[in-house]
């Protein structure tokens, strides 16, 4: 009987104990210029820009703009929308290059329309696609989705894998900004 008993313990224990990590959240730092896109914004012919609307694409389940279920956490898009997040991303490489300004009559908007991170053992993978559109005094001048991916070794350890796939899934907001920037047809959008 005391067999039995501690049996069922163990496992009512493990049960609880799956369950509360389940709880666990993780978040994504604020968003910081990096000096790769900051030095490709330092341009004389670049006008300044504001940055409008970031939003999820509507034909997507909301919730996966608010969170991600990674192993037993949950990584949780500061603010609460991983949409404003790639627009704050790119607001602070564009202050960082002294090119953002809230007046300017070239506005930058993004829908976020397609996200995702997975950390199982062996192999993490993220990947992010937005489609930005650059307009200037209510003209479109540039309208293009771009997407990147990510892939990297994901250990057996929860307590190691779940913050290393956050660093990696926050990357890509950088990278994808980074694309951005590097898309000539972008460049000429925001020229003077």
């Amino acid at each position: 009987m005391t067999a039995v008993f501690r049996l069922t313990s163990l496992v009512a224990a493990a049960a609880l104990a799956v369950q509360l990590a389940g709880c666990v959240q993780f978040s994504m730092a604020v968003p910081a210029a990096t000096r790769g896109n900051t030095v490709k914004l330092y341009n004389a012919n670049f006008d300044k820009v504001a940055v409008g609307s970031f939003t999820f694409d509507a034909s997507k389940d909301p919730a996966l703009d608010k969170s991600h279920s990674v192993r037993l956490g949950v990584l949780s898009a500061p603010g609460g929308s991983f949409a404003q997040y790639l627009g704050n991303t790119l607001k602070a490489d564009l202050l960082a290059a002294s090119l953002l300004d809230p007046n300017a009559p070239t506005v930058i908007t993004g829908t976020l329309t397609l996200n995702g991170v997975d950390a199982p053992v062996g192999a993490g993978k993220g990947v992010l696609a937005a489609r930005f559109v650059v307009t200037r005094a209510g003209v479109v001048r540039y309208d293009h989705e771009l997407k990147v991916e990510s892939s990297w070794n994901s250990p057996i350890a929860a307590a190691t894998a779940v913050p290393q796939a956050t660093r990696e899934y926050e990357l890509l907001y950088s990278d994808l900004i980074g694309e951005l920037l590097d898309d000539d047809k972008f460049r000429a959008a925001i020229s003077k």
